[in-house]
């Protein structure tokens, strides 16, 4: 699949297995996606993460909002990930 990322502070992670994080740092989009997606309002995202800026957080939910294929298949990979981890402790 190839997908070019148009928007400025989003990258994929080649350390995360390609997961879309804000750009140098390692805060998934994924998460900030599902937050937002469940009504945490922004506000508390702003407060939560406060060393990303307004434009930073805003930029990674709409590329999560473009890419909605790429960040369902994120969380599916972290829900897997995470199933595995608590049957094999």
């Amino acid at each position: 699949m190839s997908l070019r990322v148009s928007h400025p502070h989003v990258e994929l992670s080649a350390q995360l297995e390609g997961s879309p994080v804000v750009r140098g740092t390692r805060i998934a989009v994924r998460r900030l996606f599902a937050w937002h997606r469940q009504g945490v309002p922004l506000e508390t995202l702003f407060k939560r993460y406060p060393q990303l800026s307004p434009g930073q957080l805003l930029d990674a939910l709409s590329f999560a909002y473009d890419n909605p294929e790429l960040i369902e298949a994120d969380l599916a990979r972290e829900r897997a990930a995470l199933g595995q981890d608590v049957r094999n402790p």
